[in-house]
């Protein structure tokens, strides 16, 4: 992030002079040239695409609520390592670990049947032509919907990886204790800021999270509502249940809205991850604002999806289209 690009257009958003002179820049000075993503990508290719995503999804989460919170994570996830190209939907292979694989990831991440589904139905309607990355975005961005939470314009053009690494995914995902000078620094370096950061942390108002990852916060730290330590003992023994699941928001965990920034003024955040969002350091302002301001939120959290969306994308002639998202080709 940071770095110029001179952008090559492609062929579905070159439609003005200018995208022909950029064409031409990119040509004679020999820099390295990225494609666009655009919001119209498929407008002419697959220009049903878009509908029969959203109608998959509804389906899904209407089967399931907490569906929407799965959906939304896997492209949190795909987006942290190696940029947005659907490296997290690659199976295991006998000669490579993929990321399902990460500690941070294995038994956790879920709805890829889901995914697969998606990916069937819009391969019925225009075959070979929807990248899976492009999929988990609008996904994302249609399961908040789903759940009463923000829309905003999705761009489009990713393309696929061929490959995943368990690796990547340890060391750029963060951990369920990592403290907030670690969430910072790791949000910085995907080129998002602190305030983007908060906002996205949000998506934590719908959601479960297993006892494994937030034992440790309710017996043993100190910033946190004794009541509500309680509540979750009850279903996170000390000692086992690693896999038990508490809702990440007590108070409406189905519905997308700003009660998980007033748990957290509240010291009712489950993970440690949550809590030191607020907890007298730098973000607590953007926690107090999100708790008392839902538009603002809703606003934020959009416009923080649509930056993830740009880390680092395949495009043009780089990678692949994968016709099944769990397998590179």
């Amino acid at each position: 992030m940071g770095r110029l690009f001179v952008v090559r257009p492609t062929r579905a958003t070159c439609v003005s002079l200018a995208c022909f002179v950029v064409t031409i820049l990119c040509l004679v000075s020999n820099a390295p040239c990225q494609a666009q993503l655009s919001s119209t990508f498929y407008n002419k290719t697959c220009p049903r695409a878009l509908s029969t995503i959203r109608a998959a999804v509804r389906t899904a989460v209407s089967r399931e609520r907490r569906m929407a919170a799965s959906l939304m994570r896997l492209h949190f996830h795909d987006c942290f390592v190696q940029g947005c190209d659907a490296s997290v939907l690659l199976d295991d292979t006998s000669s490579s670990l993929g990321e399902k694989s990460a500690f941070q990831n294995l038994g956790s991440l879920r709805g890829f049947e889901v995914i697969d589904n998606v990916k069937s139905r819009v391969e019925d309607v225009c075959p070979g032509v929807v990248s899976c990355s492009d999929i988990l975005a609008v996904v994302a961005r249609d399961a908040s919907v789903a759940v009463g939470g923000p829309t905003w314009t999705v761009k489009l053009g990713r393309r696929d990886s061929t490959s995943a690494s368990q690796s990547l995914a340890e060391s750029n995902l963060p951990g369920a204790t990592d403290d907030l000078n670690d969430l910072i620094s790791l949000f910085r370096s995907k080129g998002l800021n602190s305030k983007e950061m908060v906002a996205l942390s949000g998506s934590h108002t719908i959601g479960q999270a297993q006892c494994i990852t937030f034992r440790q916060r309710i017996y043993n730290e100190t910033n946190i509502d004794a009541g509500f330590a309680r509540t979750r003992k009850r279903r996170c023994p000390s000692n086992n249940g690693d896999s038990n699941l508490a809702a990440l928001d007590l108070v409406t965990p189905n519905s997308f809205d700003n009660n998980y920034f007033k748990n957290l003024i509240q010291k009712k955040g489950l993970l440690t991850t949550d809590q030191v969002l607020f907890n007298g350091g730098s973000t607590d302002g953007f926690v107090t604002e999100y708790s008392k301001d839902r538009s603002a939120f809703y606003r934020d959290f959009a416009l923080a999806m649509i930056k993830m969306g740009d880390i680092d994308p395949l495009t043009g002639s780089s990678g692949q289209i994968r016709r099944n998202c769990r397998v590179a080709s």
